[in-house]
């Protein structure tokens, strides 16, 4: 029962520290703000789950393919590598948190005019008015969450939060840090979600990221004891 406690702790700090200000919360933001919000929030928050799962079950299997002691070692140097990483991106940024919330805003624009979408707004929300009267189970099969769905799932692939789920799943409880990430991602993309951009744009990335830093740092020395103490 330990080890699953201890496995959700890391993994809900963890995560939590790493989504908040992350891309894909960005993305969740600005999409609430042109869609409706349940789903969006639907689309999010299952992408973040599925990425999840795959990834703690890529961390649990890592043990049955190389020996638990290499497992760990690389455990290890990931928290510190991360922890390094976060630290430099945060000496780096300025006092404000605007910069990748632009540059997402951006990027979801730009696909939005190239798909030719942005003048079908109105129509959409009328269409998605429509599907309020269907079955909810047949929404999850509409543009929105398809959009919400593709946009975090691939946003997570070979990010930092991604990698370090991995590693965590390779050394504590798989389950536990499965229960751990999906916490923490349900709460962070329901903040996004509600809070829109206003919330997105008072997040500062450089608080984000040092913190996040000493997080990664202080998982590392304790893996590192660990290993010195076995």
């Amino acid at each position: 029962m330990s080890s699953v406690l201890q496995g959700f702790t890391k993994s809900l700090a963890m995560t939590f520290v790493s989504e908040i200000g992350d891309k894909t919360f960005f993305a969740a933001a600005i999409l609430a703000m042109r869609y409706p919000r349940r789903l969006v929030l639907a689309g999010c928050v299952s992408a973040l789950i599925v990425m999840t799962i795959l990834s703690a079950t890529v961390g649990w299997a890592a043990p049955n393919l190389i020996s638990r002691k290499w497992t760990h070692h690389i455990t290890t140097l990931l928290f510190f590598g991360f922890g390094l990483w976060s630290l430099w991106d945060g000496f780096k940024e300025g006092g404000g948190g605007s910069e990748e919330l632009a540059e997402v805003e951006a990027e979801l624009y730009s696909d939005l005019k190239a798909n030719g979408k942005t003048t079908k707004d109105n129509s959409k929300t009328e269409d998605e008015n429509k599907k309020q009267k269907r079955p909810f189970l047949t929404q999850f099969f509409s543009p929105i969450f398809l959009k919400a769905f593709s946009i975090n799932f691939f946003g997570e692939f070979g990010d930092k939060s991604q990698l370090a789920t991995i590693g965590l799943a390779a050394d504590e409880n798989p389950f536990g840090v499965v229960l751990g990430g999906i916490v923490a991602q349900l709460v962070c993309t329901t903040a996004a979600v509600i809070g829109g951009k206003s919330l997105a744009s008072q997040i500062s990335e450089r608080i984000v990221a040092l913190s996040g830093g000493m997080l990664f740092i202080i998982f590392g020395i304790q893996s590192f004891l660990t290993s010195v103490e076995a």
